[in-house]
């Protein structure tokens, strides 16, 4: 764990780690917009694969690596309890997603409901959590070097590399799979 250094942060450059950290946060929520916009099952179905793998490694490492770090180098830690709670109902969510398909009815509200969910979480980590953990001597860089390398341990554990997909628990093959050209109007 990123131990504090003797000097806090100063600049108008994000830290690596909470840049890293926003740029995780960017990605799914521009994942979430497409698939917001896409009517088409099999690219439903490969977004929110996406967004769950995303997820999964994301939420992983903020709670095996940065979390830690925070909660040591803050005085109070109401904001990583409320993150780590808020962590546990989107795991809920993803699991049910992965045991779903497009084709399901309630497929689109549970990838919708977690897209909702996981904005309110990057808002309070954004604004709230962030400007906190930057008035702290936190050594940053120690810290995104070590997030750095749990994130690619962690990819590697799920099977993915950059811009590979893991393929969700259960998943159907195509042919099992309806016709693609259905809408999300049409399943409901």
């Amino acid at each position: 764990m990123a131990k504090r250094k003797g000097s806090k942060r100063t600049g108008s450059r994000q830290p690596e780690a909470i840049a890293m950290l926003i740029a995780d946060h960017q990605k799914v929520q521009k994942m979430f917009k497409t698939f917001e916009r896409t009517d088409d099952q099999q690219q439903q179905e490969q977004l929110a694969t996406e967004i769950c793998n995303e997820l999964t490694v994301h939420t992983q490492l903020e709670e095996q690596v940065f979390y830690p770090a925070a909660r040591e180098a803050l005085e109070e830690s109401d904001l990583v309890d409320e993150a780590t709670v808020e962590h546990q109902v989107a795991k809920e969510l993803i699991e049910k997603i992965r045991q779903s398909r497009p084709h399901d009815e309630e497929y689109c509200a549970l990838v919708t409901v977690l897209g909702e969910y996981v904005n309110h979480h990057i808002d309070e980590e954004q604004k709230e959590l962030f400007p906190q953990l930057k008035k702290t001597e936190l050594d940053f860089d120690a810290l995104g070097e070590e997030m750095q390398q749990k994130k690619q341990e962690l990819m590697s554990e799920l099977g993915l590399s950059k811009g590979e997909e893991m393929p969700m628990e259960g998943a159907m093959t195509r042919q099992q799979r309806r016709p693609a050209s259905r809408s999300r109007a049409a399943n409901r």
